[in-house]
């Protein structure tokens, strides 16, 4: 292909054409890839949120699960317990130990989350980052 024409055929009409038309045209192509961007970002956003619902929901189905045979184990202890101990006596000390737990652990879950950074529709932000790059080196020529 020559430096006129491409597959197109829209270069060499491109240089007839006046600056209006060739600015509008630009505007329309810009809109277009904003536009095709944000259709992207958002579709990138849909499919992590539905993978993120299914492992929440599967995550919330281990935990139901675990707190039924957690709930069996501590029955269980405090009925060894009660063997030395009133059966009150023992469920205060299983009691007071889970609750010691569950606050240690609110409070690094805390932490946690804090340090998580905002979600980001990662193949999004790179095409915008390449859209950009190109849009730099075609306007150096």
């Amino acid at each position: 292909m020559n430096e006129r024409t491409r597959g197109d055929g829209t270069a060499a009409m491109d240089q007839d054409r006046p600056i209006g038309d060739l600015t509008k045209q630009l505007s329309e192509q810009v809109s277009r890839l904003v536009r095709e961007e944000l259709r992207l970002a958002q579709l990138d956003m849909t499919r992590k949120g539905k993978q993120a619902g299914l492992g929440a929901a599967l995550f919330g189905g281990g935990g139901v699960a675990a707190l039924y045979g957690v709930a069996a184990i501590l029955a269980s202890v405090i009925l060894l317990l009660a063997k030395v101990m009133p059966a009150w006596g023992g469920a205060l000390i299983v009691g007071g130990a889970l609750l010691a737990a569950s606050a240690t652990l609110a409070v690094l879950g805390r932490k946690r989350v804090r340090r998580a950074a905002p979600p980001v529709p990662q193949q999004t932000v790179s095409s915008v980052q390449a859209d950009v790059e190109e849009i730099k080196e075609r306007a150096h020529r």
